[in-house]
């Protein structure tokens, strides 16, 4: 019968999916001691964790993907009082070596934990950010299904019969929808033309929705975000819908983020060093939070259309030499410092 040492440090691992997560445990200096699938339940929560624990004391637990499908499995987790670390997806030179499993990767998770490559905390997905950021998905899908709709109905305007094409030309796409909603399709004549106005008036309805729905979401945005962050709100330049982009970047728990640097480095904004040889020069950052980045771009573009520091800034970096989105880059980096020491702390 084999003894389990309950003091033995025990580091695990898990590989998130759907339906399935598996999980791995390791010994403290790397050795396996078991690997088993889980489903994504509360109940195989649970089952999992006591798996991990039936080792000895378990310490910390790498996740892959602990802001998607691992999640769930995070938040329960941290509730049980378990440390848990984001795992990226193991590099393509392991997976090379080894192979790709659900198993292995869920054992190369472990390792990540176990040896501290991976050391960032997940977002912790349990209070206010998470309720805006669900709100901040409706939004965009909101926002992208209008610019469809409102291009269709252009597109139909541009191809109607002449009486349905002439009421329609030169209206702007701002009374583009409720002008089509106001629309009567009658049948019993021309059927080309019933159709068009029938199509029309659904799509212009459609938008008349739409945009109900974007003023409730932005009531509760408004709402949420003056709650959570109202400092974010008081940066030159940040609105209700930058400030909720910048909250859901740094998540419930913005505590994980270990400094300005690595704030920076999250937005994508961080300068990258590229030089070599007699060549010193740092280039543009394509890694990080695109949609971070995005707002802090929008940020620059507002100072510099009302700002005069920042306007200033401009001109005096371009008598420099500097290129006007090299210049953009360094204001972004300013931005994400100020946002940074006004994100919350709790």
């Amino acid at each position: 019968m084999t003894t389990v040492d309950a003091t033995r440090p025990v580091t695990g691992g898990v590989d998130t999916h759907l339906d399935v997560n598996v999980a791995a445990a390791l010994d403290p200096i790397g050795g396996l001691l078991g690997v088993a699938e889980f489903p994504t339940t509360p109940a195989g929560h649970r089952r999992l964790a006591e798996f991990l624990a039936s080792f000895g004391t378990l310490t910390r637990v790498g996740v892959e993907g602990t802001g998607s499908y691992g999640a769930g499995l995070s938040r329960y987790l941290r509730g049980s009082g378990v440390e848990v670390v984001e795992v990226d997806r193991p590099n393509r030179q392991s997976r090379r070596h080894t192979g790709k499993s659900d198993p292995v990767d869920a054992i190369e998770a472990a390792r990540a934990a176990l040896s501290g490559r991976a050391q960032g905390a997940g977002k912790s997905r349990d209070g206010n950010v998470e309720a805006i950021r669900a709100l901040v998905v409706a939004k965009r899908s909101s926002r992208s299904t209008k610019i469809q709709t409102l291009n269709q109905i252009r597109h139909l305007g541009f191809t109607a019969p002449e009486e349905l094409r002439s009421r329609l030309q030169g209206i702007s796409r701002q009374h583009l929808g409720a002008e089509a909603a106001a629309l009567r399709p009658r049948a019993g004549g021309d059927p080309v033309v019933f159709a068009t106005k029938t199509a029309l008036s659904l799509l212009g309805h459609r938008v008349l929705v739409l945009d109900a729905e974007r003023e409730r979401l932005n009531l509760l945005l408004g709402e949420l975000v003056e709650k959570t962050a109202p400092q974010l709100l008081e940066i030159h330049g940040v609105g209700v819908d930058t400030a909720a982009t910048l909250l859901v970047t740094a998540g419930d728990n913005p505590g994980r983020i270990r400094s300005e640097a690595a704030w920076a480095h999250l937005c994508g904004v961080a300068p990258i060093q590229a030089s070599s040889g007699k060549v010193t020069r740092v280039r543009l950052d394509r890694g990080g939070d695109r949609q971070a980045n995005s707002a802090l771009w929008g940020v620059v573009i507002t100072r510099l259309r009302s700002e005069p520091r920042t306007q200033a800034y401009m001109e005096r970096r371009l008598k420099e030499g500097r290129s006007k989105p090299e210049i953009i880059r360094v204001l972004k980096r300013y931005v994400a410092r100020e946002v940074y020491h006004r994100l919350p702390r709790a």
